[in-house]
């Protein structure tokens, strides 16, 4: 069953509900949230292709660079990088062993915690991503915003930055 049949189904058999009777909320917020996974479905594979090819960089070491490229000091603790990607958590131990193994980043244990494995992105990867970053930014207007308009697009940040929120409030 496709993504778009499961969310029409979940929002038919929720407006048949006698408690959802004369709410709009969740058909809405169902139909929203299939919107929200097509395109996320559709652009992935855009911007990855563009940052690839553009850059030298599959979208995946870009979205490790990138949370690298945002924490103090270009580095962070495994943990914390794992927290911080869009990748799937299994997926960021081996990113990493291959943006290492291409000299992007490195690895060392934390001094004040040994326990702890640091990732930091080496001068190699700072320039990497310093070269991708204006490829991405542009095929994300490309793809993505040139369809908006700059009020979209706000009210957009502004509506996911409160589901965001409350998700990380639990």
């Amino acid at each position: 069953m496709t993504t778009r049949r499961i969310v029409s189904t979940i929002a038919y058999r929720h407006t048949m509900s006698p408690t959802s009777q004369g709410s709009d909320r969740t058909p809405r917020a169902a139909e929203a949230w299939e919107i929200l996974l097509r395109v996320h479905a559709a652009l992935t594979p855009a911007l990855s292709d563009e940052v690839e090819t553009k850059a030298g960089l599959p979208l995946s070491w870009y979205d490790v660079l990138l949370e690298l490229s945002r924490a103090e000091g270009n580095q962070l603790r495994m943990q914390d990088l794992g927290q911080r990607v869009v990748l799937s958590r299994s997926r960021v131990s081996r990113i990493v062993d291959e943006i290492e193994a291409a000299g992007l980043v490195e690895r060392k244990p934390d001094s004040d915690d040994g326990r702890v494995t640091l990732t930091r992105m080496t001068r190699r990867g700072r320039t990497a991503f310093r070269q991708a970053a204006p490829v991405y930014l542009d095929a994300i207007s490309a793809y993505f915003g040139q369809h908006m308009t700059v009020s979209e697009l706000k009210a957009m940040t502004h509506g996911l930055s409160k589901v965001l929120g409350g998700l990380e409030r639990g």
